[in-house]
């Protein structure tokens, strides 16, 4: 049986591989578990993504299943018990930013501002879909994720920069940078927010 085409950067190991096959570039419109998200592409600052993903279950764990409701309630002895958590990446500034963003969130609400509507608005409502070749690199930024970036701010998120923001549009399925050659991009074209 030959093996499944994928994007480059898929490495052999079994966790990521199943992250690109079955979660990475798919449309996600809830805005909790974008919320979810958003937070754990923050924590990827300077670290790749397999390392927040193996640590998925735990952030997960620590952070009452990404609940902003829950998570705004953190206090500072609760920040001190995160900083022990070996299962997290134990940065203070990281650990502050998901307990800012979760405040962001619920301000946002608050406002009656729907946090899905307007993180997608920045793509025009729809799935971006970009036809990378195999020698092609994806792009780390774009006017749509300096955009999001700068709009996030300015509600108070942080840990959001435009990198952050162009990782977390391609794994939410905003931009389906999948390359053309790999088996998951027709199935995302097709699961593409039209």
């Amino acid at each position: 049986m030959a093996e499944l085409k994928r994007c480059r950067w898929v490495s052999q190991d079994a966790e990521y591989q199943h992250y690109h096959d079955h979660v990475w570039g798919r449309p996600v419109v809830d805005g909790q578990e974008l919320f979810a998200k958003l937070c754990l592409d923050g924590q990827q600052a300077g670290l790749s993504w397999i390392t927040i993903l193996k640590k998925q279950r735990h952030y997960e764990q620590a952070f009452a299943n990404f609940d902003p409701a829950l998570i705004a309630t953190f206090d500072q002895a609760k920040v001190e018990e995160l900083l022990q958590n070996p299962g997290i990446v134990r940065n203070r500034l990281k650990v502050q930013s998901i307990i800012r963003n979760a405040k962001a969130y619920l301000a946002m609400q608050e406002q009656g501002e729907d946090f899905s509507e307007f993180l997608w608005q920045f793509v025009g409502g729809k799935t971006q879909i970009n036809r990378l070749g195999d020698g092609d690199d994806p792009r780390a930024t774009s006017p749509e994720s300096d955009a999001m970036s700068k709009a996030l701010k300015k509600k108070g998120f942080n840990f959001v920069g435009s990198t952050i923001c162009y990782a977390f549009m391609q794994a939410v399925g905003m931009v389906n940078d999948h390359e053309v050659s790999c088996h998951c991009y027709q199935a995302c074209c097709e699961q593409a927010r039209r």
